[in-house]
């Protein structure tokens, strides 16, 4: 625990122009990140008696080692640059809003050549357009199932789509005419593109002219005595307003907004989201979060939205016209600018007084107290729990401090092959799935056996090698001390930043505490590396799954926590976390080595052109079954090569036909070294 008055600034060298500024912990990861009007006001106040700060600022401050801050002209830019920072940085101390359940969104490829529509969880990517969110993933089906009758845009994935384009016959969507089959060449991908087009436009309010035009195409095949055609759209646009009915109307004149509402206690505070578009509820989030410290509810607001629109500018619905809110921040004037500069045209920021946009606001409120109290009884205590866990693990582990970073390591195997580690990080109880790694095992891969106490002293190496490859000496002490790559006890202060691009290196800072799946053992070769390496400010453990054993080196008996102890159930969580994730690398590698097993030993096939049969085909026994010309067919695969893999995979050998005088000779490929 650092003393704040180590590293305080005095205070006539903190400007008092407008700014933001960075805590930094002894390994030189951002902790937290602030702007202010004042940086010397806002500054001093975190060097007050630290009975008097709150708990959340007294934690931050004692695990801070520095503090520096960037002058900047305006709040206009201080807002953009404390958003920068806490994109980058990801400071723990910052309040993030995390959803309380995970949202499913309807997603549209409209980056790949043949978009496809599905049901998605997860980061947004560029060149994707997302609707939503929805409550339920049953909502989103239902509302493809419907629209897909008129707008026939592919729902497959990449691979059944290969496959039927391979078969040359479409899926069953295609045969009812729920997809255009662009898999078989039903459609051009222009036209289907056109299809996924209006797809999205319907979905983003622009109904009345889809439907509109419908009803024109419906009375011109009526005119022209296209009967069967005519009922069919009929039938269309009646499955368009079946769809738009779902969506209850709000604001009559179609407004395009957000309305947001806080409601909270003196611990958490609950945010709920409705976005209205074209006066329709189109979808609504929501989170959970801590209580700022000395937070009022303008400040919340703002912190809110600062975080919100800057990292949901990639939605389909982006920043709307209006944004409600319940109160107005200080900066409030700032923060309608930046997100005027967000949508690229002005944005109203608002509190709404009368009519239907309060009792809409009233509504989401409602919905936010709602949120509220579920979360305290499905979740009671939670927060208490995890610094509970993290307090009994110091108390019973006999650390100095509690354990804010675990890692823990798995082994992986089948009877000694593909052997496979997984390194897992949870930081403040929370997995940090950001960090986590894969390790293909090299010193058993080479004899066929199963050593899972080599494995695990060899993972342990790998992973502190890298922590000091990426340790950067500390300019200030770098030519007073001379770094020891073999002696980690002359090193410099590490510096948790590349130099070059500026950003956090994920190992450049040890955990506090690191887990091994095992008993003694496994515990012994994995301190046993850390001595080797000089590595004594990390503390070993070892979990063992038969009777949920703690080992510590050196001991020659086991640590029992109490079955119901909080400590016990995190281990427990950590170590299920790095078996799933072993498991799974795993088996994608014991697949993907036994599918292309068969290929194996082909005279001319190399690794990339195995892959590319297999990607191309779909499995070996399709390509078994395909003939030499369509495996000619193949980028990188000649005539010569195809009836050679024709022939191995059991094919009829076929007699070399005599080339054509203009054809130059054929060059069987040399094999691939693997």
């Amino acid at each position: 625990m650092a003393d704040p008055t180590t590293y305080r600034p005095a205070p006539g060298t903190i400007p008092t122009d407008p700014g933001v500024y960075k805590f930094r912990d002894a390994h030189r990861r951002v902790v937290y990140v602030g702007k202010a009007k004042n940086l010397r006001s806002r500054l001093t106040s975190y060097f007050a008696d630290l009975a008097t700060l709150h708990p959340r600022t007294r934690q931050m401050v004692t695990t801070a080692a520095s503090v520096e801050w960037t002058v900047v002209s305006t709040e206009v830019e201080a807002l953009q640059l404390e958003y920068n920072w806490i994109k980058e940085f990801d400071p723990r101390f910052n309040v993030r809003y995390r959803d309380d359940k995970s949202y499913p969104m309807l997603a549209v490829t409209m980056n790949e050549e043949y978009p496809r529509v599905f049901v998605y969880r997860g980061a947004r990517k560029p060149g994707v357009r997302y609707f939503g969110p929805y409550a339920h993933a049953w909502a989103i089906r239902e509302t493809v199932d419907l629209l897909t009758r008129v707008f026939p845009v592919r729902t497959c994935s990449n691979g059944v789509f290969r496959r039927s384009a391979a078969m040359g016959r479409p899926c069953l969507l295609g045969y009812i005419d729920k997809c255009a089959a662009p898999c078989v060449d039903r459609v051009d991908a222009a036209t289907h593109r056109q299809i996924a087009e209006d797809f999205c436009d319907f979905l983003a309010g622009r109904t009345d002219s889809l439907i509109r035009r419908l009803e024109k195409e419906m009375l011109a095949a009526s005119e022209d005595l296209d009967f069967e055609r005519a009922a069919r759209l009929r039938d269309d646009v009646s499955a368009l307003r079946r769809a738009m009915e779902k969506q209850a109307v709000v604001l009559g004149d179609g407004t395009d907004a957000d309305v947001i509402a806080l409601v909270g206690d003196e611990l958490e505070t609950s945010v709920a989201v409705f976005h209205v578009r074209d006066g329709r509820v189109r979808g609504e989030r929501g989170w959970v979060v801590e209580v700022q410290e000395n937070a009022t509810l303008g400040d919340q607001v703002g912190t809110f939205l600062l975080q919100f629109y800057g990292e949901e500018l990639e939605m389909s619905s982006g920043v709307p016209r209006e944004v409600l809110v319940p109160e107005l921040p200080d900066d409030h004037l700032e923060l309608a600018q930046w997100l005027s500069g967000r949508r690229g045209s002005r944005v109203s920021l608002r509190v709404p007084q009368r009519g239907d946009k309060r009792t809409l606001a009233e509504t989401v409120e409602r919905n936010a107290a709602e949120a509220l109290n579920r979360h305290k009884l499905k979740r009671a205590g939670d927060l208490t729990t995890r610094s509970a866990a993290l307090t009994e693990l110091q108390a019973a582990l006999g650390m100095d401090e509690a354990p804010l970073r675990i890692e823990c390591i798995d082994i992986s195997h089948v009877q000694g092959t593909d052997v496979v580690a997984s390194l897992v990080v949870f930081e403040d109880g929370l997995p940090r799935k950001s960090d986590y790694r894969h390790y293909a095992i090299r010193e058993a891969a080479g004899d066929g056996r199963s050593d899972d106490v080599a494995s695990i002293a060899e993972v342990t190496r790998r992973r502190f090698l890298r922590h000091r490859s990426d340790r950067v000496p500390d300019p200030a002490v770098s030519d007073a001390v001379e770094p020891d790559a073999d002696n980690g006890g002359d090193l410099a202060p590490e510096a948790a930043i590349d130099p070059k691009t500026g950003r956090p290196r994920r190992f450049a800072y040890p955990p506090n505490l690191f887990v091994v799946d095992g008993g003694q053992p496994q515990v012994h070769a994995a301190a046993a590396v850390l001595d080797e390496l000089g590595v004594a400010d990390v503390a070993v453990i070892g979990l063992a799954k038969r009777l949920e054993e703690v080992w510590l080196p050196g001991d020659d008996e086991p640590v029992i926590l109490p079955r119901n102890s909080e400590a016990l159930f995190l281990l427990q969580r950590i170590r299920d976390e790095a078996h799933r994730f072993a498991i799974n690398f795993h088996r994608s590698k014991r697949s993907k080595r036994m599918t292309a097993s068969a290929l194996d030993g082909i005279p001319g096939l190399g690794a990339t052109r195995r892959t590319a049969l297999v990607t191309h085909f779909g499995s070996v026994a399709r390509l078994k079954d395909a003939t030499i010309e369509q495996i000619a067919q193949v980028p990188g695969i000649g005539k010569t090569t195809a009836r050679t893999v024709h022939e191995a995979l059991g094919g009829a050998a076929i007699p070399d036909s005599p080339e054509s005088p203009d054809s130059p000779p054929t060059k069987t490929p040399e094999r691939t070294s693997q």
